[in-house]
């Protein structure tokens, strides 16, 4: 058992039956009453993210979670994808809704599972926080349109489609946070 000073960013907890990480967390001390702790939490089996409300010193359940390393193999069908571990060479199918942005995940590519330590299920699958991709097809710039934050289309190597700057051509690597499923830079 633990209390809510023991709250972080990352730790999973047991509410209601389910699973959630915590997100965000403020402690709030107030002139009159009480202190309480708002937390953002998100659910591990569904994705959904809820807002709730501790009072300060309450007790939790904190559930055990182990971060794992794989290494993403091939996907099968529409929706299993086939992992290795990158120590035991163990070999494990996802779900694609476990799967924090599965439109980014490229062949040969490291990410992390995370297993619920009592039952040994996988919950979720994350990418590392940007990826380097090649586009493979996007319209050409026109000359003179940099007047304004202005971007295009471009499909990258995965299949996934991202908006990028108008200077980017096909055959460029970009790097893509996988978080916002944004441009971020060029890659040399």
């Amino acid at each position: 058992m633990a209390t809510t000073a023991d709250f972080r960013n990352g730790l999973c907890i047991e509410l209601n039956g389910d699973l959630f990480v915590i997100t965000e967390f403020l402690h709030v001390k107030p002139g009159k009453g009480p202190a309480f702790v708002r937390t953002k939490l998100k659910n591990l089996r569904t994705g959904r993210t809820i807002d709730n409300t501790f009072t300060a010193g309450v007790k939790i359940d904190i559930a055990r979670v182990e971060r794992r390393p794989y290494q993403f193999l091939y996907k099968e069908g529409e929706s299993a994808y086939h992992f290795m571990h990158m120590e035991t060479y163990e070999q494990i199918v996802i779900a694609e809704d476990l799967i924090s942005n599965p439109g980014l995940l490229k062949e040969g590519q490291g990410v992390e599972v995370m297993y619920h330590a009592d039952t040994d299920t996988p919950l979720s699958c994350e990418l590392p926080a940007y990826v380097d991709l090649e586009v493979t097809y996007t319209e050409p710039g026109v000359k003179g349109d940099t007047a304004t934050n202005a971007q295009k289309r471009a499909v990258v190597e995965t299949g996934a489609e991202v908006f990028v700057p108008l200077f980017i051509e096909t055959g460029e690597k970009i790097k893509v946070d996988t978080r916002t499923n944004k441009y971020s830079e060029r890659v040399k």
